[in-house]
Order: C-alpha cells, then sequence, then structure tokens
C-alpha cells in the first residue's frame, strides 16, 4: 500500500480567473464547470476590472453566478499595484469597493499588492511608506472581516520571500495573508520551495497555480518550468493545506494588469494542475 493510500483523503477547492478564458461571464463558468470548478476568481467581466464595474453590472454578474450555481473565492482586486508615490487615499477608496463587491459575490478573500517602487529606489527606501499603507489598508479589511491575501508579484515590495515575511509580520494583522505564487517567484530569481516556503508557510492562506521557467520567465502550466511547484504541493498536502487552488495561466498573454489564457490553454493549465495533485493524491473539486 502506497504512502498516499493511506492517509486521509485531501480534497483543495479549484477556482481560476475568469478572466482568463473570456470577457463573458457565461462562457467563464462554462469552462471552469467542464474543468471541474465550481468556484471563479473576479478579476473582471465584459472587459473592465472588478473594481470599475457599475453597481448594475455587480448585480448582473451575482445573477449569472447564481444561474450557473458558481461561487466566488475571491476577488482579484489591482489594489497596491501602483506605484508607492501614488496617492495612497486612492487605493483606501477602491479597496472600499472592492470589499463592497466581495461582500454582494459572497467571498471573504480580497488579493492585493504592495506597491510599486519608483525608479532609482530600493526596496528598503519604500519599505516605511509601503508599511504604513498596507498597515491602513489592513484596518479596514479587519473592520470589514475580510482577509487581504497579498500575491508576490515581481518588482514590488514584496516580489521575495523575505521581504513578504517582513510585510505580514511588521504589519501584523488578522487581516493580511499570504497568496502563493511559484511563477512569480521564479521571474525574480527565487527558487520558490527552496527558498521560501518554510518561512511563508505559516502564513500562507490561499495558491495560485502558476509556472515559469527561470532562464526566460516565460509562464508554463504547472509542473513545466522551475516553480518547484510537485515539491510546493506535495508539502501543502502533507501540511494539511485545505484551502484554494486559483489557475492563474497566463500562457497567451501577460502584462501588469493581468494576463489572458482562452478557453484551450487554460484547460491544458487546468489538466496539468490537476495532473500533478492526482499524482500525490490530492482530489480538486
Amino acid at each position: 500500500m502506497s504512502r498516499t493510500e493511506t492517509q486521509t483523503p485531501v480534497t483543495w477547492t479549484l477556482s481560476g480567473f475568469g478572466d482568463e478564458i473570456g470577457p463573458d461571464p457565461d462562457v467563464q463558468f462554462a469552462v471552469l464547470q467542464a474543468l471541474g470548478a465550481r468556484h471563479v476568481e473576479m478579476r473582471g467581466a465584459w472587459g473592465v476590472n472588478v473594481v470599475d464595474l457599475t453597481d448594475e453590472q455587480i448585480e448582473s454578474y451575482a445573477g449569472t453566478l447564481e444561474r450557473w450555481g458558481m461561487r466566488v473565492s475571491a476577488i482579484a482586486s489591482p489594489i497596491g499595484k501602483v506605484s508607492i508615490a501614488d496617492d495612497p487615499e486612492d487605493e483606501l477608496r477602491r479597496l472600499a469597493r472592492a470589499i463592497a463587491v466581495a461582500h454582494r459575490l459572497g467571498t471573504g478573500y480580497i488579493r492585493m499588492f504592495s506597491f510599486y517602487r519608483p525608479e532609482g529606489t530600493s526596496a528598503q527606501d519604500v519599505r516605511d511608506p509601503v508599511l504604513k499603507h498596507i498597515s491602513a489598508l489592513a484596518r479596514l479589511a479587519e473592520r470589514e472581516n475580510i482577509v487581504l491575501v497579498h500575491e508576490n508579484e515581481k518588482d514590488i515590495y514584496g516580489d521575495l520571500p523575505e521581504r513578504v515575511l517582513d510585510l505580514i509580520e511588521s504589519v501584523g494583522s488578522s487581516a493580511l495573508r499570504v497568496a502563493w505564487d511559484s511563477a512569480n517567484f521564479v521571474q525574480v530569481g527565487v527558487r520558490p520551495f527552496t527558498d521560501g516556503y518554510a518561512m511563508l508557510r505559516p502564513h500562507l492562506e490561499y495558491l495560485q497555480v502558476k509556472d515559469a521557467i527561470a532562464a526566460t520567465g516565460e509562464v508554463t502550466p504547472a509542473g513545466e518550468g522551475d516553480g518547484q511547484l510537485l515539491e510546493t504541493l506535495t508539502a501543502l498536502r502533507d501540511d494539511g493545506y485545505a484551502g484554494f487552488a486559483s489557475l492563474e495561466p497566463h500562457l497567451a498573454l501577460g502584462h501588469a494588469m493581468g494576463g489572458f489564457s482562452g478557453p484551450a490553454l487554460f484547460g491544458k493549465a487546468a489538466r496539468a494542475f490537476t495532473g500533478l495533485c492526482d499524482s500525490i493524491g490530492v482530489a480538486t473539486a
């Protein structure tokens, strides 16, 4: 009998960035359901970012969710994906909007970032203002019973594991946790599992799924790059992770505010990830 056969079965909740499939929510949900997912990570619809959708559009989206029997795993907001030199009040206003949408769509998670630094400045130069602004965002999230999950985007303050840890521990809020992205770590020269997993696992709340090739930064399906996905997923299984696994493939296009794959490539990414999960005895649903 194999090791995985003797363990309690593990199931992770499969989700994915709907706008990576296409702008129409009906198409997003049809593809996600065909791939076995009953959740969507909401970054945008009809070509509009989630924080810019009108109340009427949000109501339409909510109705489509209900009709398909889908739920939202997280709001994939662009909060903090701006220069630290910009007006911090703008991010508070945008977070307030994202929180209102999260409440309406029934999720307690909002994805966010920790600010780009101006050209010619170091991470240490911007550390204090970053911590100040993230603390303000976290306090708002606390009041609204929302958890902010910080994604380790390249070129923001929290792009390296050490700075992600500094951010989480220095802010010290129950409303600020880690969204783990292996591909983004690869793109800043990090071996994700070797260099970051043990350090960040106590704070890891949400899994975003993509891989990348270290030599070029090219994004690949899970397991086809240098993101140490198999080691990471196995460790998460053994550590008792039981949360979301959200597909963010970026296989056709990647840019500062997101990415795109289309239905066929999104399906390729999903099958690569679920294949890895199957190989270690983890189910997705």
